[in-house]
């Protein structure tokens, strides 16, 4: 069988943001990540992090030029020329829905919806329903009590929990966590965190994980990249490049 490749392939693919104040790039030479494979992303603030994570979650228009390129066999999705076509802004919401799952910092559950319903609504909206994978997902997170109660009834760890679920019952392709333990204090965020990795890993998606917290990142298996301004004469032009360590590269 020919392999497919990295989940996510990208090549010198660059994004801005200007105000009156300043101008902003973010730069990416190249980045990879497998199926299965948990890549954490740490930067001071101001680094562009969560820019990042928008850009990869097709959440963030990058500049025309360079390559990004989403494998989910049999397809093989050219992002950076979608996103060069005049509809991209109705197509990319499409992608989202079907190869995406995201962790927001707090939960963001629908309150009118049990534990359980919220857990599908991304099966629904995929079109791919697959109730043994939610059974086990549930188990996974230590939900199955908690299946018939509403987000307002339950702790914030506990809602923190099901938003993980929620994001990963579809199987998606790519996992997008922006400080998905934020709100949490450190036993329940280093609990958050080893499920999350553990049952986005065994759905085979490739993670995208941004936190501020570097020694919560340590504690896990998975390749470290880092975010960092370059040197710059002007004070209005700030760039940020993406890299990896040398000790952490392969």
């Amino acid at each position: 069988m020919t392999d497919p490749g990295p989940r996510l392939a990208i090549r010198s693919l660059a994004v801005g943001a200007t105000d009156s104040d300043r101008a902003f790039r973010l730069e990416i030479d190249r980045l990879e990540i497998d199926a299965g494979e948990v890549a954490g992303f740490s930067g001071p603030s101001g680094t562009g992090k969560t820019m990042l994570l928008e850009v990869l979650g097709l959440l963030r228009r990058p500049e025309p030029g360079g390559t990004f390129r989403l494998s989910a066999p049999p397809d093989t999705v050219d992002i950076s020329a979608m996103w060069q076509r005049p509809r991209a802004d109705v197509e990319a919401p499409g992608l989202r829905g079907k190869h995406y799952g995201f962790v927001p910092q707090s939960g963001g559950l629908l309150p009118f919806l049990t534990v359980s319903e919220n857990i599908a609504l991304s099966q629904r909206i995929a079109g791919r329903e697959d109730r043994a994978w939610q059974a086990r997902l549930e188990q996974m997170l230590g939900l199955e009590p908690l299946r018939r109660l509403r987000p307002g009834s339950l702790s914030i760890g506990q809602r923190q929990r099901v938003a993980i679920a929620r994001a990963l019952s579809h199987r998606p392709d790519i996992v997008i966590a922006d400080e998905p333990t934020a709100a949490l204090d450190p036993e329940n965020a280093a609990g958050a965190m080893e499920l999350l990795i553990a049952a986005a890993v065994e759905g085979g998606a490739a993670v995208a994980i941004s936190s501020h917290d570097l020694g919560l990142l340590d504690r896990f298996p998975m390749r470290r990249l880092h975010l960092e301004l370059v040197l710059s004469d002007d004070p209005r032009r700030i760039t940020s490049r993406l890299y990896e360590p040398l000790e952490d590269a392969a």
